[in-house]
This record gives C-alpha cells, sequence and structure tokens, in this order.
C-alpha cells in the first residue's frame, strides 16, 4: 500500500513528453547558434556576459541548452552579437541552411584587424554543421595599416577583388591583385604585411574544424 503522506507519481501523457522534447531541442538549438555567433566574432563568455548584463554562469546555461532565456534576454543577446533575435530560432527549424545577404548588408564584425582599419563584414554563416563556415568581405581603405599576426585554427582562402597588397603566409610572401587567390593552412601567421594599393578589397573564406 502507498503511503498516503507522500504525492503519488503522475503519469505524463504523450502529449506533453513531446512537448518536452520540443522544448528541450528548441533550447539546444538556441545555445548552439549563441555559441557559434560568440565564437564567430572571437567574444568570450566574460565578454559576452558584460555586455549583456547577465552572469558567466548564465550565458554557460544558454549556449549548453540548460535553461530556456526569455524575450528580454534574447534581445540583450541579439543586441550584443549584432544580429535579430529571428536568428535564434533558424538552427531549430526543419529546413537546410541557406543564408542570403543583399548587396552592402553584411554584418560587420570586430575581429582582430579591425583596430588596423580592416573592415569585416560576414556574407553568411552555417549553423547546422559542426564544421563552421564564415565567409566575409574584407575592406582595408586609406590609412588602414598591415597586420600579419593572423593565426587560428582551420584553413582560409582569400580572392582579391580589388587594389593590390603582399600577403605574408609563414616565411613566404606573395603580391596580389584582381583576381589572385591563396588557399593555405590558418595556424600560420598570416594577413596583410603591406599594402601598395589602397583601398582594397577581397573574399575571405575561413574554415574551421569541429573540436576533437
Amino acid at each position: 500500500m502507498s503511503d498516503p503522506a507522500l504525492p503519488s507519481a503522475r503519469r505524463i501523457a504523450p502529449g506533453e513528453e513531446a512537448a518536452a522534447a520540443e522544448s528541450a531541442s528548441l533550447e539546444a538549438a538556441i545555445g548552439r547558434t549563441v555559441r557559434a555567433l560568440r565564437q564567430g566574432i572571437d567574444v568570450t563568455l566574460a565578454d559576452l556576459a558584460r555586455s549583456t548584463g547577465l552572469s558567466v554562469g548564465m550565458v554557460s546555461k544558454i549556449e549548453n541548452g540548460q535553461t530556456s532565456p526569455s524575450l528580454s534576454t534574447l534581445k540583450a543577446l541579439a543586441q550584443a552579437l549584432n544580429v535579430p533575435i529571428s536568428m535564434f530560432f533558424q538552427g531549430f527549424e526543419e529546413r537546410r541552411d541557406c543564408s542570403f545577404v543583399p548587396a552592402g548588408q553584411g554584418v560587420r564584425i570586430d575581429r582582430r584587424g579591425t583596430k588596423a582599419g580592416h573592415v569585416y563584414e560576414l556574407l553568411g554563416h552555417s549553423l547546422r554543421s559542426a564544421t563552421k563556415i564564415e565567409p566575409f568581405l574584407i575592406t582595408i581603405d586609406e590609412g588602414g595599416e598591415p597586420h600579419a599576426t593572423f593565426q587560428h585554427p582551420g584553413h582560409e582562402f582569400i580572392y582579391i577583388l580589388s587594389g593590390r597588397l603582399i600577403y605574408r603566409h609563414g616565411e613566404s610572401r606573395y603580391e596580389m591583385g584582381p583576381g589572385d587567390a591563396l588557399f593555405f593552412d590558418a595556424l600560420a601567421p598570416h594577413g596583410p604585411e603591406a599594402l601598395p594599393d589602397l583601398p582594397a578589397r577581397y573574399l575571405s573564406i575561413i574554415v574551421t574544424p569541429p573540436p576533437e
């Protein structure tokens, strides 16, 4: 006989079980998106927490799908990451990735070369794949400075659209102009070492494998 002092177990209906699973899946999708966007702009958990007014622990829970963020929290995250709130739900939708960016509407991203006058426009990104792919349009205007000390995991492909630059990869240097392309292992120090003809614009596609 059951003890009347103890609460009886409640049977979970199939519909409730499905709703709970869907909610967990949504939280996980939001978390993956927040993490991908944060890592895409080289921002730490602590930096994102400061810019949103959230605690580091809360941001970590969101990224790991352990909590359901409120709309006000999502709004703060969207503002800090410079994306629309709808971006957080794209990973939950049952569809194949497709990102369309109209001309001149790439999202400006702060990366390590930004202080040297390099402007980065993110032209799209894949959130459903474990492999991170980031296509950038990089512009170096008059007054921009050389910056040849980038290093990061994965590979990078660059294609020059206009201007001329001397691009360094490891111990090698390449004089590049419109139509020239370079594909390389991004762990070696790399970047524009000299800028003989500005403004310069080029495409940069960074492919980062999933962590082992």
